[in-house]
């Protein structure tokens, strides 16, 4: 009898269906900034939307640009110590051919890294929600470059690379509950704890000025999302997206309706700022977990982080630390149950055969997610809190109490959100109307 030939496995080879599905993915996050733009922009006060509005969309300026000079190397480059990446010939993006794969993929290294690209952007955008109506624009900016350099890229090290210290001890993170939420929630703890409160916490009115604006931002945050956490899978070949994607909807709207009933019982009130931020609690939640867990196990997680969140938002007022947008209440918090959660409902059946305690296998699983969960909370906590504090010693983090309390837009950026003094409008059309209506009384009088 003949020998067996044994043939080596195929590498890879690229692969037009992936590539393509991978850059809609890609696409689909970057909405995700301007939505999250709108989202804010939409809760905060009338005189502070262009403000909040701008600190999204700068990331997408800012970020962009340190990726292409060393942000990509630092995160997914060869690893030295678990903690950090590198790769030279990464520096600039100049050396990578257009053909050549992800290692163990079917899609090229520019398609894998402008995918991550994206959420390199929306994660230091998130932060600023907690920074509403009283940060400088400017030391905003450095602070984005600064923190993005020394706590983005190397957290994502941490969870995503090769060799990263949480990637080699098996935590589970399928789109970023860590490395994106708990990161940026921990953040936003971090400066506001430095900077403090804005003027009148407590004791003025801060409500949205728009809310059909929130609901519009989450709407395109919900939208955006499926690209989020769907395309992390790098591809469509095995089904795991398609149950990412499946999930990433089903808590969504069990977090949705979980908060409102929330609300109501607590409240008295079903309202739009509850559902679009019940909603975005779900995505939160269901972002590390969602390639692990059932559908069954994804409308837990979701009804879980929505109450939770909808607690957790009150916490401010109780401990106050003014917390603008809820960041930390939404984010933090969100990410932080959807990472732990992962340890209880694990069911072996989607991104691996990791078994949480629900389904039989121990709590071994959620350990493992407490480590990563605390070691980047307190990591993105404590250095986010030592770069304020750096900054607002130097170049000062706040603007001027004069320029909060007259409004951020004007003193920042020297526009307004909205213009009502243009002829026929606004104000002048008030005055024309008032002007008629007493005419009119004049009339019936003198009749």
């Amino acid at each position: 009898m003949a020998p067996a030939i044994t043939l080596a496995a195929e590498a890879p080879k690229l692969s037009a269906a992936n590539t393509g599905f991978m850059l809609i993915c890609s696409a689909l996050v970057m909405l995700m900034t301007p939505g999250l733009a709108f989202f804010y922009g939409g809760m905060v006060r009338v005189k502070s939307t262009l403000n909040m509005l701008m600190m999204s969309f700068i990331s997408l300026g800012i970020v962009t640009i340190l990726w292409v000079l060393y942000g990509f190397s630092m995160a997914f480059g060869t690893d030295s110590g678990s903690l950090i990446g590198w790769n030279s010939d990464w520096v600039g993006l100049g050396n990578i051919g257009l053909t050549e794969l992800w290692p163990g993929y079917t899609i090229p290294v520019f398609v894998f890294l402008v995918f991550q690209l994206m959420f390199a952007i929306i994660t230091p955008a998130l932060i600023s929600g907690a920074l509403a109506d009283r940060v400088k624009f400017s030391a905003w900016a450095l602070f984005i470059a600064l923190w993005a350099t020394v706590v983005y890229f190397p957290v994502a090290h941490w969870v995503w690379g090769a060799g990263g210290w949480a990637f080699e001890l098996g935590v589970i993170d399928f789109a970023g509950g860590t490395a994106v939420h708990i990161n940026a929630g921990a953040a936003a703890l971090g400066v506001i704890l430095v900077i403090g409160k804005r003027v009148g916490f407590k004791k003025d009115p801060m409500r949205p000025h728009s809310l059909p604006l929130v609901m519009l931002g989450a709407g395109l945050l919900w939208f955006g999302w499926f690209g989020f956490n769907a395309g992390s899978w790098l591809g469509n070949d095995d089904g795991v997206g398609a149950l990412m994607f499946v999930n990433t909807q089903v808590a969504t709207a069990a977090a949705m309706l979980a908060w409102l009933i929330y609300e109501k019982i607590r409240h008295g009130a079903f309202t739009t700022l509850g559902a679009a931020s019940g909603a975005v609690a779900g995505l939160v939640a269901i972002t590390p977990a969602g390639g692990a867990v059932t559908p069954l196990g994804a409308i837990a997680v979701g009804a879980i982080a929505g109450v939770l969140c909808a607690m957790a938002v009150g916490l401010k007022y109780k401990f106050g630390y003014d917390d603008s947008l809820d960041v930390v209440g939404v984010h933090l918090v969100g990410g932080v149950a959807g990472s732990l959660l992962i340890g209880l409902f694990a069911s072996g059946k989607g991104q691996s055969t990791v078994e949480g305690l629900f389904y039989g296998g121990g709590l071994t699983q959620f350990w493992k997610q407490c480590a990563g969960v605390f070691a980047v909370l307190a990591y993105s906590l404590v250095v986010s809190a030592v770069l304020a504090f750096i900054l607002d010693k130097t170049m000062g983090m706040r603007v001027p109490e004069d320029d909060e309390i007259a409004g951020i837009d004007q003193a920042e950026h020297a526009e307004t959100a909205y213009d009502f003094s243009g002829a026929g409008g606004g104000a002048a059309r008030t005055a024309a109307a008032a002007a008629a209506v007493g005419g009119a009384e004049s009339k019936k009088v003198d009749a």
